[in-house]
């Protein structure tokens, strides 16, 4: 049955029960990220006799006064957003210039390449040897040990040489006929044809870069002028276990002495942790899903 020129009832209760359904995983969604920020801007006393859903009960800041109280919190937070910057651009670069390389088909070397990338997906020299490297190259104890050994990863560079792959050779062949070098057709025209899948590797380095905490800990653990904000913080949630309340914690010179409860610094440290690299996401969601499939469909 018809209601004049629109929709029919049956259309009508299936986008009916649509939206209901969209509705309820947006709540399934969110829900878990507004408690966890309802509990953090929660008072610890009011806090701990429960019922905080998603709005906060007594609000209050001093869950996260007693975070930032940390001396060393805004040196790990400098690193952890330079270290974000530098690995991501360095990243995305270096990543595209390789996948580039092993792309072009008169580039005599380019499976034997292809297949020492592959062997590094499904084999790892192990924790020891890496370290001995790090130790060899002179990293440890410097801040390039965050940004140079994970310059290029193999799986980026085989999304990014898909996606090159999917490009039309004929536009590479005409910069070519005009005298273009290689340099040139990389920059002027392989980079803005692959800002999607770029936009998309350029996420994963930042998220991978952002929580990243196992090198800090690992290479420069003695170098308070080193450290990063999610070491920092795995520190604090390492001492907020449920025998010990913050006004017992230290960091470098400064002691928090407002009592507050183990659970609301750390609803406030994991708001702290995931907040920043949620301002990243909405710049390059357009690109996103683009970037990682239009590369994997040939004509």
């Amino acid at each position: 049955m018809q209601i004049g020129m629109g929709k029919s009832w049956s259309d009508r209760l299936f986008d009916g029960f649509l939206y209901l359904y969209m509705i309820f995983i947006a709540i399934v969604t969110l829900y878990p990220f507004l408690n966890v920020l309802a509990i953090s801007l929660n008072d610890s006393n009011d806090t701990i006799r429960g019922g905080i859903h998603i709005w906060p009960r007594e609000f209050t800041l001093e869950n996260y006064r007693s975070v930032f109280a940390y001396e060393s919190l805004i040196t790990a937070f400098r690193n952890s957003v330079l270290r974000t910057l530098l690995g991501t651009l360095l990243g995305v670069f270096c990543g595209a210039l390789l996948a580039y390389v092993i792309s072009r088909r008169d580039f005599i070397l380019r499976k034997q390449i292809s297949f020492l990338f592959v062997i590094t997906l499904y084999v790892s020299g192990g924790l020891i040897p890496v370290y001995m490297l790090m130790r060899e190259l002179s990293l440890i104890g410097s801040f390039w040990v965050y940004v140079l050994p994970v310059m290029i990863n193999a799986w980026n560079v085989f999304v990014i040489r898909s996606y090159i792959d999917g490009l039309p050779i004929s536009l590479q062949e005409s910069a070519k006929l005009d005298g273009a070098g290689d340099l040139r057709i990389f920059w002027s025209i392989i980079l803005p044809l692959c800002k999607p899948v770029l936009a998309t590797i350029a996420l994963f380095i930042a998220v991978q870069q952002w929580n990243s905490w196992f090198d800090t800990f690992l290479y420069n653990s003695s170098r308070d002028e080193l450290t990063t904000l999610q070491y920092e913080l795995m520190k604090i949630l390492s001492n907020t276990n449920a025998g010990q309340s913050a006004d017992a914690f230290r960091s470098g010179n400064v002691e928090v002495t407002t009592r507050v409860s183990p659970e609301s610094i750390r609803m406030a440290v994991t708001m702290i942790a995931t907040v920043p690299i949620l301002f990243v996401y909405p710049f390059l969601q357009r690109y996103f899903v683009k970037g990682l499939t239009l590369g994997a469909v040939k004509s």
